[in-house]
């Protein structure tokens, strides 16, 4: 079936690499996957004639999944587009589609067209205004679903690739080194994740962890092992993590941060005694040598991130290197915790 809808540069993207699948380092799918769970609900423009299907759609999306702005007219959703572009679009107007596919702009919405019935000649008629995707008025909700969570999907990418191009062009996200994110990810990501902590009222912790008489390391065994030490130490951190969630950004030359989304300071202790033995329970290597280190740990752990508070992401990074400093005072390869209370630090 031929059609001529316009589709999105993710869709593009997403089709040529299911034709050829390409090599993507595990450093940068771990900061893709923060950068999608930190952005705020994309803005959906739900633009619908039929005020049923309008209060229907409006009870089966969820405040977390889309902002969702209602208009009964395609005269009004143009007017609020103008005003604010929005990333997804779902209308049974095939004329409001047709309309927003002629605008001459730099971005595209994906539009989902709810078609009056669930028929091929329907969908088709859509497909060839321009929508995306279509779903029939009266189709399950599991359906429903499926299709939102689709557009969703496609508008958080679409962000993604966005925020990589436009606003991190001059920033390195991943350190080249030990392939975990860079410490200028770390600075602009962790408050992301306090905000959106805050936002749910979910937990949160952070680890801060150091490897101790590192110096050394370099001194006597030169920087080549002292390279090689970095390398398997942020590798030995991410394999003890929950992959796709929990991440890990080098901060100094011999300093990481762990970033333990949704998790309070009871399961964040565990975590941290966990990476502790990680790292000190079997020896690294070196050009054919084991090498032992140790590494300390100080940790700053919240059961449920408040909202309001400012510079909060600074207070907790300031609790846990305090409790990383108490660890190295106290003799090293140990975990220090401290539970945030909204008043230490």
């Amino acid at each position: 079936m031929a059609f001529a809808g316009q589709t999105t540069v993710i869709q593009r993207i997403l089709e040529r690499r299911a034709e050829r699948p390409a090599e993507v380092h595990e450093g940068t799918t771990a900061t893709v996957a923060v950068m999608l769970r930190v952005l705020p609900p994309p803005k959906a423009l739900l633009a619908c004639h039929d005020p049923a299907v309008r209060a229907q759609l409006m009870r089966r999306i969820a405040p977390d999944v889309f902002e969702v702005e209602p208009v009964a007219s395609d005269e009004e959703a143009l007017r609020q587009f103008a005003a604010e572009y929005r990333p997804v679009v779902i209308t049974d107007s095939l004329e409001l589609i047709r309309q927003l596919r002629a605008r001459k702009t730099a971005r595209n919405p994906f539009v989902l067209y709810v078609a009056e019935l669930d028929e091929g000649a329907e969908r088709e008629a859509g497909l060839h205004a321009g929508a995306d995707e279509c779903l029939g008025r009266r189709a399950p909700e599991r359906e429903v679903d499926a299709r939102v969570a689709n557009a969703r999907r496609i508008a958080e990418l679409e962000a993604v690739l966005r925020i990589t191009l436009e606003e991190n062009r001059k920033l390195s996200a991943t350190d080249d080194l030990t392939r975990v994110a860079s410490r200028r990810f770390f600075g602009k990501h962790f408050p992301r994740e306090v905000e959106r902590a805050a936002r749910y009222q979910r937990a949160l912790s952070l680890v801060l962890c150091d490897i101790d008489f590192f110096k050394k390391i370099n001194d006597t065994l030169g920087h080549g092992c002292g390279d090689d030490i970095l390398r398997q130490f942020g590798a030995r951190l991410q394999e003890a993590l929950r992959r796709g969630v929990d991440w890990v950004a080098r901060i100094g030359g011999e300093e990481f941060a762990v970033v333990v989304p949704e998790t309070a300071y009871e399961p964040a202790l565990e975590v941290a005694r966990k990476l502790r033995a990680a790292i000190a329970g079997s020896p690294f290597r070196h050009e054919g040598r084991d090498v032992g280190v140790t590494a300390s740990f100080g940790m700053c752990g919240l059961d449920c991130v408040p909202s309001g508070e400012r510079e909060l992401a600074g207070r907790v990074l300031k609790i846990a290197d305090a409790a990383l400093y108490r660890s190295k005072q106290a003799g090293r390869n140990r975990v220090t915790a401290t539970r945030y209370n909204g008043t230490a630090g």
